[in-house]
Order: structure tokens, then sequence, then C-alpha cells
């Protein structure tokens, strides 16, 4: 087993310290060659993982059965199978949900009732728009990924999460973390280099979508789905367009949805709870006072939604309560995040003032 970056090896010796079991050791009953892997020492002389006793010997079978087989390759080949399918599946009902941005996914059969210059445009929404949001998932998670390798945390690859039943086609992708987080430094770096990566993406194609939009006339008898504006997309309309005119909002076209979707998904993992991104920031910079801010968005959440009767995030409290709020500590809460980290996350999760809306999506009566 390598050393996490920042972490060498020797230093603490174990007894009865083997080489790590193969298969056959495995199937041949070799338990007891499988050994504690406390022989790495971070750069303040701290084991890491800590121990502060001798382990038992169904501990460092444990232990050891996890980072083997965790890195088992077969085990390995079915993840990646599975992560290319889901993305295919995702990449299918993006590309159907974006044929007429914002109103979900269209029927593939009905398609083939419909002209061929009108199929051929709304092939062409749904390739722009499924393009552009997989590309903002796989920037936030490869962000993930990729410092999970650096810092050998075992990582499955990116989940994407296919979802035909919403007007996005998708509920966004998740990384499965197998291992404990030896330190806050660690913790930060993983957590936050999801968002920042799938902003650099989100942000620019908002631009462009805006670009192609513009304030456009709202009939006084409109009556259909109205997606709530964060902010910051505000901010770039009137920069891009100029003020908004009284009756008037911006033109949904693939790109421009694509944009919001992100910029949404990006603001609703900052929510500082539990294993969401903002979690893991939040604990990263204030350890383990983290939960009394967590217990005060729960509050606030709660009476928000009782006092304006919008109960749009109802069910994603529910989900974060089941899964857990609160966050579990690394094994080294010690190690130093430092001011250019501090100062980083903090900007980071400022972001969910400008990216979050209360109420996203509603559907407006003529």
């Amino acid at each position: 087993m390598e050393a996490p970056d920042g972490l060498s090896g020797g230093g603490v010796d174990r007894p009865g310290e083997a080489s790590l079991p193969s298969r056959d050791d495995k199937r041949a009953g070799h338990d007891e060659q499988w050994v504690w892997p406390a022989t790495l020492v971070d750069e303040t002389g701290k084991a890491w993982p800590p121990l502060d006793h001798s382990p038992a010997p169904e501990e460092v079978v444990r232990w050891r059965r996890r980072v083997v087989f965790a890195n088992d390759p077969a085990t390995v080949r079915r993840r990646w199978r599975l992560s290319v399918l889901l993305f295919v599946a995702t990449a299918l009902t993006t590309f159907l949900a974006g044929m007429i941005p914002g109103a979900g996914v269209v029927n593939p059969v009905a398609l083939w009732e419909l002209p061929g210059e009108l199929r051929s445009a709304l092939y062409w929404n749904g390739l722009q728009y499924s393009a552009a949001v997989m590309a903002i998932l796989v920037c936030h998670e490869m962000g993930h990924f990729l410092q999970s390798v650096r810092y050998r945390v075992l990582a499955s690859p990116p989940y994407f999460i296919p979802m035909p039943i919403t007007p996005f086609g998708t509920m966004g992708a998740v990384i499965v973390q197998g291992s404990m987080f030896a330190n806050r430094r660690i913790l930060f770096d993983i957590a936050v280099s999801g968002p920042l990566a799938g902003l650099v993406v989100a942000l620019p194609v908002t631009a462009v979508g805006l670009a192609q939009s513009g304030w456009f006339p709202v009939p006084e008898d409109y009556s259909g789905v109205v997606y709530g504006d964060p902010l910051i997309m505000r901010w770039m309309a009137v920069w891009i367009h100029g003020p908004q005119p009284p009756g008037h909002e911006l033109a949904l076209n693939p790109l421009l949805f694509a944009g919001w979707v992100g910029i949404f998904v990006t603001a609703l993992n900052l929510i500082p709870i539990g294993q969401l991104d903002g979690g893991h920031i939040l604990y990263a910079l204030i350890g383990r006072r983290s939960r009394y801010v967590v217990r005060t968005v729960i509050v606030l959440a709660v009476g928000y939604m009782v006092a304006s009767q919008n109960f749009s995030y109802g069910l994603l409290l529910v989900l974060l309560w089941v899964f857990g709020i609160q966050h579990p500590p690394t094994a080294d809460d010690s190690v130093p995040l430092g001011w250019g980290r501090r100062l980083l996350g903090w900007l980071t999760l400022s972001f969910i003032v400008v990216g979050f809306t209360p109420d996203p999506i509603r559907l407006q009566a003529p």
C-alpha cells in the first residue's frame, strides 16, 4: 500500500508485518498474513491511520480485506463497466430531455410523427443540452476522482444517474469513497475540486446560452412551468442584455437550460450538510463545530418551508436526514488547512448565495 500524498512509509513498526495477500492466499484461508497497515507517518510523525491500541485480529483482517479487494482487478473492471453503462444511459435521457428545454423528456416514439425539419431541430436541441450537461457533470465528478487518485483515497469511478421522469434527464452523479480521509486537508482538496471544476464549464455555458437568449414578453394568460433564476444568472443576463423590462423573462434554450442545471446542482451540493460537498468543505474548515452550523441550517430550512408553504426541498431534507446530517471525523483532525485553503473554502461555500434559488420550479396558472 502506498502512502497518501504528504505521507511516507516507515517510522512506525508493527509486529507480524507481511506483504498483502494474493487472491489465492485469501482462498487458502491465509488470514494470518493480513496485517494492520500502520507503517505510514506524516510530516509531524503521527501514524496514519492513528492507533491508540493494539488491533485485534478481526480488525486486521477486516481492514486488509477492504483494501485488497476494493482494488481487485475484476472488481475495478465491473465498476468501470457500470460507470460507462450509466454514462451512456444518462447521455440518452438528457438528450431526450433537452429536445424541448424545461418541458421534460420527449417521447421518442412520438418523434417519428413530426415533420423531418422539426425533428432535426429537436435532435439538435437535445444534442446541445446533453453535451453541455454531461460536460458539467463529468468535470465535477472528475475533480473529485482525480484528487482521490492523487491522495490514494479509495474511490469508485463516477456513477451517473439517469432520471427520465425529471425535466433535467438526470439527478447528477456520485462517487463512492471507500476509505477514511487521513486529515482535513485531504478532505478539503477532494471536496472543493468538484464544484470548482463543474463551475469552470457551467458558467461559460450559461454565458453562451444567455447570448443566444434575451428578454421576451410573457403573455398575461401564460400557464406552465417557470424556473427561478439564481442571482448569478440574473446578473449575467443584465450584463449581456441590459435591465429586465417589466413583464419580460429570459427565453430558455438548450445551453441556457444546461447552465441553469449546472449552477443549480452545484449550489445544491454546496449546502453544508452531511455528505454533500458543502458538508465536507465545512467540516474541513471548522471540524466538529460544523454540527452547530448543520443544525442551524436544518432549523432555518424547515422554518422557511413552513412559513412559505413551499416544500420544494422537503424530500431532499428527508434524504439527507436518512443518510446522516453530521460529518464523520477524519483520521487526524489536527492537520491545519492554511489560510489559502480557508479563503478558498469560504468563497466556495458563499456561491450558495448567488447560485441557489429557494423556488427553483413552480407552476404558473393563467
